[in-house]
């Protein structure tokens, strides 16, 4: 799969699972970790962990394996890194708090 077509994979899975404010960042000329990052919300812990474990589910059934996940205990903030884009789960009150889109954007 293209980096192009991830970036939209990633967004178009969150969508199925109801993530609001679905936004995509081209981070490839600031970061050296990724080209593209998929920012979204959760209005809750479970809803956070329910977004991020069924678009880890969704990019495994088309043979793509992440390079790892973090916070899916928590649910506050999820981070799914597939290398070439990262997908962020945050509840509005994290996103609001650390900005990534402006930080990125």
């Amino acid at each position: 799969m293209l980096r192009e077509e991830l970036k939209d994979f990633l967004a178009d899975k969150a969508d199925d699972m109801k993530a609001e404010d679905i936004v995509i960042l081209d981070v490839k000329d600031k970061s050296s970790v990724t080209d593209f990052m998929v920012i979204c919300t959760g209005t809750s812990k479970r809803h956070v962990s329910s977004i991020a474990g069924h678009v880890a589910s969704e990019v495994k059934k088309v043979g793509l394996d992440p390079l790892g996940m973090e916070g899916e205990s928590d649910g506050e903030w999820v981070v799914l890194d597939m290398g070439d884009a990262m997908l962020h789960v945050l509840q509005e009150e994290h996103r609001s708090l650390y900005q990534l889109e402006k930080l990125w954007g």
